[in-house]
């Protein structure tokens, strides 16, 4: 397997493992985001502490994405490529704020349970919200951004079937749309409308794992020249002389 190869499956197994680990997470977390009396009662602690740890895999997959495919998609765009590394660290960034929010009520409650302290239950509270804007802002937001920006670098350089790149194209808008409305309160995140926005997102990037998984790429990253090769072509193109005077 040519080291191409080897990078696409990389990434595609990542981006499975994201979709995997995000909702196994969220799932597990539940405990915590649902009981408003939580942080006093017995608690599930080792519960939220798994849902903790499928989070940071959650990061460490979102960042290995980023970094595994930027030497390939850099060929295609240096600029979408950066801004697509850039704008998948801040995800990654903004879900650990999550993180530590969620985890720092189980340090509350150990050796609190049954203490029925109100300025408890309101720091827990405070904690949630924090947990709940970091879900809004990184894995829809921030999401939204940087799959509009992958699948418009997917889709100029062919290095998967266009009709895979337009479902990002899709998804990008759409989830940051439907974030924008539950920012403004029009329907709760986990609600059907919710669900039904981000269902294009999770086809692209469900469909881009399993082509990259078992097609790897495309096209050969070589069919395309470097961004700086592009613009000494074009400025042949344009009369200001051969290439051997640039």
């Amino acid at each position: 397997m040519n080291s191409t190869r080897t990078t696409a499956v990389v990434a595609g197994v990542l981006f499975l493992i994201t979709e995997v680990a995000a909702v196994a997470g969220l799932l597990l977390y539940q405990p915590v985001l649902t009981e408003m009396k939580y942080i006093v009662g017995a608690g599930s602690d080792g519960r939220v502490l798994l849902g903790g740890l499928l989070e940071l895999v959650l990061v460490a997959a979102v960042i290995g994405t980023a970094t595994t495919l930027y030497p390939v998609l850099e060929r295609h765009g240096k600029s979408l490529a950066l801004g697509y590394l850039c704008a998948r660290l801040l995800e990654g960034a903004v879900i650990a704020v999550g993180i530590v929010s969620v985890l720092s009520v189980v340090t509350l409650r150990r050796g609190r349970t049954g203490i029925d302290d109100p300025s408890l239950i309101a720091v827990s509270k405070a904690l949630v919200a924090i947990h709940d804007w970091t879900f809004l802002l990184g894995p829809n937001f921030i999401l939204g951004v940087n799959s509009l920006l992958l699948a418009a670098l997917m889709y100029r350089s062919r290095l998967v079937p266009r009709r895979i790149a337009v479902l990002g194209l899709i998804g990008g808008p759409l989830i940051c749309a439907s974030a924008t409305a539950v920012l403004f309160g029009r329907y709760d995140q986990l609600s059907t409308w919710g669900t039904i926005a981000a269902l294009p997102v999770f086809a692209w990037e469900v469909s881009l794992a399993v082509y990259l998984i078992g097609k790897g790429f495309g096209r050969s990253v070589d069919d395309a020249p470097p961004v700086v090769c592009e613009q000494l072509n074009a400025a042949v193109i344009a009369g200001r002389g051969p290439a051997g005077s640039l």
